[in-house]
């Protein structure tokens, strides 16, 4: 049952497929809206039911066309707050410009937290999003952030499609990805790796190559976690380093599968097991590339933070072990 008043969720172009899915599982439809352009190009958003006093939910992800579905966003919150809705909140599975997280060189931008500001003054309540590239960036908002981790969801895919993980060790491909990787790590009980990537040379074009500072992986299977491929170019190397090693096979798990710059017939080529990713992103036109990618359903998850949200209830138990098949509704 939910409480007081009804919910509503809205979706704009980023990701129709996950917003459906979300919508069946909660068992509530989705509320009718267009979100078209103009022949300028300017983004037109019509909502075509009321939302006044309703708790609203917009299903967005940074994806694809990142700044058109970001301005989508915005426009969408926008609209529903001049359309008295009593909460807006911002379900953003990948967040956009994420990577963007700190000022790592003279006059670089922290486009993280100028998304974070915009997102706030169109007049959104909360946000929930999935593994944040950093964590820090939930400090960006000044309303109510709920990161929810894919880690559940992955450990329960390692658990029932490989067949030899007591035997694995979990492989993290540089220093950032190392507390994700030793958590997984330790609740499967098994070893963990730390790989560390360097530049033959000083020159920015000089070749890089992986060497592995902690861990033996050889006649093991080596998994490589980490929050997000675009390029690919981390997870060949990773995959390479990991078989010259003698790892017996290697699996990537990877959060966010943006593959907006990688060469998929490159990855079918790689000493690579399979490809594991969430459908944060759309997957489909990916998949008809490679035959390694495997898709993992994050909509259970979603959807449960939703209903649990517009109850009042707390969402501490999608951090832990909540099996990826349980459905939600209201």
């Amino acid at each position: 049952m939910y409480h007081g008043n009804s919910v509503r969720l809205l979706a704009g172009n980023s990701h129709p497929e996950l917003a459906q899915a979300v919508a069946e599982r909660l068992g509530v439809p989705l509320t009718p809206c267009t979100v078209g352009r103009f022949s300028c190009g300017e983004i037109n958003v019509k909502i075509s039911e009321s939302v006044r006093e309703e708790d609203v939910f917009i299903i967005q992800s940074g994806c694809s066309d990142v700044n058109d579905n970001l301005m989508e966003l915005l426009i969408l919150i926008s609209a529903c707050k001049t359309a008295s809705a009593r909460r807006i909140t911002a379900v953003i599975p990948c967040f956009p410009y994420a990577r963007m997280d700190k000022k790592d060189k003279s006059r670089a931008p922290i486009t993280a937290k100028l998304v974070a500001n915009m997102i706030v003054v169109a007049g959104c309540d909360h946000v929930i999003t999935m593994d944040l590239h950093a964590s820090q960036i939930q400090g960006f908002f000044d309303i109510p952030v709920d990161n929810l981790w894919s880690e559940p969801l992955m450990i329960s895919y390692i658990k029932n499609h490989i067949d030899a993980w007591r035997n694995g060790i979990i492989v993290s491909p540089d220093a950032g990805g190392a507390k994700r990787a030793t958590a997984i790590a330790d609740k499967l009980g098994v070893e963990f790796a730390l790989i560390h990537r360097k530049r033959d040379g000083k020159a920015e074009d000089a070749p890089e190559r992986m060497e592995i500072l902690v861990g033996d992986v050889r006649d093991k299977v080596a998994i490589l976690v980490d929050d997000m491929i675009d390029s690919g170019k981390t997870l060949s190397l990773a995959a390479r380093t990991l078989h010259d090693k003698g790892a017996k096979s290697v699996h990537a798990l990877i959060s966010h599968g943006l593959l907006s710059e990688a060469n998929l017939s490159l990855v079918e080529q790689l000493p690579l097991q399979e490809l594991v990713v969430t459908n944060s992103i759309p997957q489909k036109q990916h998949q008809d590339g490679c035959s390694k990618l495997v898709t993992v359903d994050i909509s259970p998850t979603i959807a449960e933070s939703i209903r649990r949200t517009h109850n009042g209830e707390s969402i501490s138990l999608l951090f832990g072990d909540w099996a990826e098949g349980r459905g939600a509704s209201f």
